[in-house]
């Protein structure tokens, strides 16, 4: 029985004219609602109020439509949150991946799972995620715990649950190959969104985005350039309002889909429209002028190229000469050299933070400082590295911890895809899920943006990553077993059991 047949069946016992009355405050209360709302905040966010309310009904019968809708609002709406005060303001990822775990739970409280499956590199995450509690509790001996932190260190947790929650209801690879197209779908528009931003003037595009403010964005002065100075080149945002998060976001979402264009059974028919989507974020992402995430991107296909896919290496050879030839791309490439020899603003306020970090490092090597500030009024915890973001607030032995899970994840995926490229249904996206996350561990070497907690959505794109690589392994690996146990003949069943069908099928040649 579905979460929507639990509801409609508690309905169902009602007393009709309690039913009735029921219903008739529920629309009484809705008008007044409405009404309240649009005498408040006026038509356009009454109408959004209605639209998402819709959406949520939706939502907690369905859980593949949460999924979802975790994975737009990432995308589209990252810093999106509620327009009202609730004693602290919920992001609209918190409550869609909230919602989501509502209605998985609600398929164990009435009977629709009853066993957990996970993979054998789940263990390694549990003691990571135990590690990150610790850290915490310690860290607040110092420092004391804020409303928002609070929040925050919540949708971490929240985005950490994640990676149980989906391997065990990616069961089938219908729903892993549709989490692709999903992907697909929304990071276009995202890169058109980009896209038409950053060819809009300046101004106009900052009116537009400051529009966002009574969900949380800033109310203007959100676009970007390089180094911060209006006189170098403008920066893509898109609604991610900081290029090098948006960069890895795109990084991650293209090297995701790459693998569909030479598929075997690509997840979307017209080949030439995922190569256009393709193309349409690689624009997107070169213009956020981030090289963390150019790189990664790079590096990503580049696993895809000679694993799998080697048909990529005459394209990114032609994407990587144009980049080096055309005169418009001259700046980008000077950008790189830069950054090659740390001779720009940036690479050399890098080289200062994570100077910074060694020193607190060697101050607070086990536990690191945690998560609600420093000890120390000369210290800091930002610093342009997840691994060493991490070390600062986890300690050395945690970053080993979570070091040690992403190699059992690697080598796990490694291991199975023996298994995925035998079938075209996952072949694809095993192969994308787990380059992807190469990319992402790239990526991470200089952005900090998947561990600081103020970025719940690159978070959450982390570890949903990380999440998909494993469920295409653990599905591989159980299709495998099928497939091994189809081709195996019955245990102790008679010679003549085996050869009848075959007896069977050639009669009718026999026969004149």
């Amino acid at each position: 029985m579905h979460s929507s047949d639990f509801i409609q069946n508690t309905f169902m016992r009602m007393d009709r004219r309690a039913y009735a009355l029921f219903i008739g405050l529920l629309i009484g209360g809705a008008g007044a609602a409405i009404g309240l709302t649009m005498t408040m905040m006026g038509p356009v966010m009454t109408f959004a109020f209605v639209l998402g309310g819709l959406a949520a009904l939706y939502i907690i019968t369905d859980v593949q439509a949460a999924l979802y809708t975790i994975i737009a609002i990432m995308m589209l709406l990252p810093y999106g949150t509620l327009p009202f005060d609730i004693g602290f303001t919920p992001t609209l990822l918190d409550l869609a991946i909230g919602g989501f775990l509502v209605v998985y739970l609600t398929g164990w409280m009435i009977g629709d799972r009853r066993r957990l499956t996970l993979t054998p590199v789940h263990p390694l995450l549990i003691l990571y995620i135990l590690w990150i509690l610790l850290a915490f509790a310690l860290g607040l001996s110092h420092s004391p715990i804020t409303t928002s932190i609070a929040r925050q260190f919540v949708g971490l947790l929240l985005s950490l649950s994640l990676v149980f929650v989906i391997v065990d209801l990616m069961r089938d690879p219908v729903l892993l190959r549709r989490l692709v197209l999903i992907i697909l779908v929304v990071v276009a528009m995202q890169a058109l969104i980009t896209l038409g931003l950053y060819i809009l003037p300046d101004q106009t595009a900052d009116n537009l985005l400051a529009r966002l403010a009574r969900i949380g964005y800033p109310n203007g002065g959100v676009i970007r350039y390089i180094e911060e100075n209006p006189a170098l080149a403008e920066r893509a945002i898109g609604t991610w309002n900081d290029p090098n998060s948006l960069g890895g976001i795109l990084a991650i979402a293209a090297v995701i889909i790459a693998p569909q264009v030479f598929a075997k059974k690509p997840v979307l028919r017209y080949r030439l429209l995922t190569l256009g989507v393709l193309g349409l974020v690689g624009l997107a992402l070169f213009l956020t002028y981030s090289r963390a995430s150019m790189a990664a991107m790079a590096a990503g296909l580049g696993v895809i190229a000679v694993v799998r896919y080697r048909r990529f290496i005459p394209l990114m050879l032609l994407a990587t000469l144009l980049i080096l030839l055309l005169p418009q791309t001259q700046a980008y490439v000077q950008r790189f050299a830069e950054a090659l020899t740390f001779s720009d603003l940036a690479s050399q306020m890098r080289l200062g933070e994570y100077s910074d970090s060694i020193r607190l490092i060697s101050r607070y090597p086990v536990f690191g400082v945690g998560f609600t500030g420093t000890p120390d009024i000369d210290i800091y915890t930002d610093v342009a590295s997840l691994y060493l973001i991490m070390a600062n607030q986890i300690g050395l032995v945690g970053l080993g911890l979570f070091i040690v899970f992403i190699v059992g994840v690697l080598l796990y995926g490694v291991h199975t895809y023996s298994f995925a490229r035998k079938d075209d249904e996952l072949d694809a996206i095993h192969l994308g899920y787990h380059a992807a996350l190469i990319t992402a561990l790239v990526n991470a070497v200089g952005d900090l943006f998947f561990f600081r907690l103020d970025f719940q959505a690159s978070i959450t794109m982390f570890w949903l990553t990380i999440t998909l690589a494993l469920a295409a392994s653990r599905l591989a690996t159980e299709r495998e077993h099928v497939r091994q146990a189809a081709n195996q003949p019955l245990p102790n069943a008679p010679i003549s059991g085996r050869i009848a069908p075959v007896i069977t099928h050639a009669q009718p040649d026999a026969a004149p």
